[in-house]
């Protein structure tokens, strides 16, 4: 590829909140970019972006789809993201590899619980992003309550370059308030056509007020641009963009578009937004490795197809013929029937064939370049979140980290010949689904798969049916449960074993204490600190300690489950110059892990889900006791219209079922949406109640 067609190149994501129209807006930008030829509808289970069954049978995004089309001299990857918090994995790893974002917003709702949850894990990967505010012709849409919810919500910094003509019924089309002019869509023409008209006399006052605004900003991040604003000089359309351009990959600004995907209109305008201001993979920030092994020693990875080859695997697709291996190209040139190294695990891979991805259609490739987006059949050992390289250029990237899973269920086929197959099945499921697990309760001997919630665990034992032919029965969805301390505790650890030859002896005093956050709320993670000199516990024996306090930190002293939010120090200890061993080391950890725990008071966490039920305000007071009922406590409550939508935080154990409940509570007209929120202190009575379990 040369460096003219790199700088051309858009890798972009469509991400949002669920049913903000996500979906909707990747197909006409496929049917405008001339990729499909119909265009799909999500309600009628259509979408050429949904081609999973069960995508189209709810009208939801499940997984990840990608695919390639040109647009006005430039040629874009498109990632289509789920929006169900169920399926942040997918969102996660999407956000890793790519260069740009368009966030979308139902214009009736501004931003949304999980709008914010998206636009969070993009912020972590510092991409530039437009909004698009969907849905103008809905009842209750407002651009100005949107644009402000970007603003306070997000902590964003939204540039407005559209203003809607209309809302709701009387929504017709856009004033671009760069060109000052109006565009209205010809319907009739599924918006493929419309006309560039004079901004009509009653919005002529409110786009000049609005370009105004929109000039003072752009020009804080273009020095020409500054001084002919402030001088009142005219400002050419190049300038502008120039600016907006360079705020907008700096991540200091954020323009916003407004139309309605389902309508046609606006959907032009911002493809022409993606081109004009979001980055190619030239202007991305270079990317900071590290030599295997060596985190001390940097590398700096550039796109440059004549570098050696630097990429990372962010999503794995079972199939029958071997894993589907989707690869971002940060560095250098893949070619198809080449051999790299998987520095992750160590291994060599054969890449046999290289794809590019439209959807679930794919064409074949000899090669792909730095900044490309592909999907290759072949590595054996892969999995998500692993760095491909040159095997003479070893080279690390860091890996993608997902949130916790928060429940569980257990399940077991129907028969013993499913036995076997099961364990292949679930592999391969954990492969392509890093927030997915599975592993065997050794208490009961059942088979226990955890995730993200009760329509993930859904949607997995659908796969294992329909996809695996596998016929099991589930039990009940159980809360992950966590355990943690409340106050420092010191013990003692003594492994010492005798039995005529060499014996073993190990011994440890540690400390553990409780690990809180800035919001006061117990960490996820398990600090582990060496204060110990070496000649009280010899280095060599260090990370059997270490590993001795892992694995007992896997089971709590109150009803075995994980325990988290603790520090670990290493204080004290001996040893024994013939007999003292790791596994010695490790015992004597575990035995102190568990004596410090029990004397640390120890409580039981359960997860706390972030809440957003929107209904009718005829039944507001019906759900806000609901919630109430369920330990639930409101953290906020806003009118818009006829329609009140609560905030709310509750406990996950407290949440099964809700959905069939809210229904029969609004007559169907409630909607709630949830995500993993934070771990809290269960209350006593109840603790006893699942301690008890």
């Amino acid at each position: 590829m040369m460096w003219d067609e790199l700088k051309k190149l858009r890798n972009i994501g469509v991400i949002a909140h669920i049913d903000a129209g996500k979906t909707t807006v990747s197909e006409r930008i496929l049917y405008y970019a001339g990729k499909t030829y119909k265009m799909g509808e999500v309600h009628e289970g259509t979408a050429v972006m949904d081609y999973l069954e069960e995508e189209q049978k709810r009208g939801i995004t499940i997984t990840s789809a990608a695919t390639r089309f040109p647009w006005k001299g430039a040629e874009i990857n498109l990632i289509d993201t789920p929006g169900h918090i169920d399926f942040t994995a997918e969102v996660e790893r999407s956000l890793r590899v790519l260069d740009g974002a368009l966030m979308v917003f139902d214009g009736s709702e501004g931003v949304q619980a999980q709008s914010e949850t998206v636009w969070r894990q993009g912020q972590k990967y510092g991409v530039p992003c437009l909004c698009f505010i969907n849905k103008m012709d809905k009842v209750g849409a407002d651009f100005e309550m949107s644009v402000d919810s970007i603003r306070e919500k997000l902590v964003a910094n939204p540039l407005v370059l559209q203003l809607p003509i209309g809302a709701a019924d009387s929504f017709t089309g856009i004033i671009d308030l760069v060109k000052m002019h109006a565009v209205i869509f010809d319907l009739n023409k599924l918006g493929a056509s419309f006309e560039e008209i004079e901004i009509p006399e009653k919005y002529r006052g409110r786009a000049e007020q609005a370009r105004h605004t929109m000039l003072e900003h752009a020009a804080e991040h273009d020095e020409e641009m500054m001084d002919k604003y402030v001088h009142d000089k005219p400002i050419d359309e190049e300038l502008i963009h120039r600016a907006i351009r360079k705020g907008t990959i700096a991540n200091k600004l954020h323009p916003v578009f407004c139309g309605s995907a389902l309508q046609y209109i606006g959907v032009q305008r911002l493809l022409d937004g993606v081109v004009a201001y979001l980055p190619s993979p030239l202007e991305r920030p270079a990317i900071v490795a590290h030599t295997p092994g060596d985190e001390e020693k940097k590398i700096t990875v550039k796109c440059d197809p004549e570098a050696s080859l630097v990429a990372l695997a962010f999503k794995i697709v079972s199939e029958p013929h071997g894993d589907l291996n989707f690869i971002r190209i940060y560095q250098g040139t893949l070619k198809s029937g080449s051999r790299v190294l998987n520095v992750t695990r160590d291994k060599k891979e054969n890449i046999t064939r290289l794809f590019e991805m439209h959807a679930n259609e794919r064409k074949i490739l000899e090669e792909a370049h730095a900044g490309d987006i592909v999907a290759v059949v072949g590595p054996k050992h892969t999995i998500t979140g692993d760095t491909l390289s040159d095997p003479k250029h070893p080279v690390l990237l860091a890996s993608i980290t997902f949130p916790q899973t928060v429940i569980s269920m257990s399940i077991e086929p129907r028969t013993s010949a499913d036995r076997n197959k099961l364990g292949e099945a679930l592999a391969d499921l954990r492969r392509e689904d890093p927030t997915f697990e599975s592993k065997v309760d050794h208490e009961t001997g059942q088979m226990v798969i955890s995730g993200m919630g009760e329509l993930h665990l859904e949607i997995l034992q659908h796969k294992l049916l329909k996809e695996k032919g596998l016929d099991i029965k589930v039990g009940r969805p159980r809360v992950a449960y966590k355990e943690a301390i409340t106050k420092p505790a010191e013990s003692e650890g003594k492994f010492v074993r005798q039995s005529g030859g060499r014996g073993q002896y190990g011994h440890v005093i540690l400390r553990a204490e409780p690990m809180l956050g800035e919001d006061g709320h117990w960490s996820r993670d398990i600090e582990f600190v060496n204060e110990a000199g070496g000649d009280r516990v010899p280095r060599e024996f260090v990370g059997a300690v270490e590993k001795g306090v892992e694995d007992a930190m896997g089971t709590g002293v109150l009803a075995g489950y994980p325990v988290m939010g603790v520090k670990v120090t290493l204080i004290d200890g001996s040893y024994h110059t013939v007999d003292s061993s790791d596994i010695a080391f490790e015992q004597a950890a575990t035995i102190a892990v568990k004596a410090a725990l029990e004397k640390a008071g120890p409580v039981l966490l359960e997860p706390v889900m972030k809440v957003e039920v929107v209904v009718p305000e005829a039944n507001f007071g019906v759900v806000q006791s609901s919630l109430l009922a369920k330990r639930g406590f409101i953290t906020d409550c806003r009118i818009h219209g006829k329609i009140r939508t609560i905030d709310a935080k509750v406990p996950l154990s407290e949440m099964f079922g809700y959905s069939s409940e809210i229904r029969s509570a609004t007559a169907g007209r409630g909607t709630f949406t949830m995500e993993p929120c934070s771990y809290e202190k269960v209350p006593e009575q109840i603790a006893e109640q699942v301690i008890s379990l």
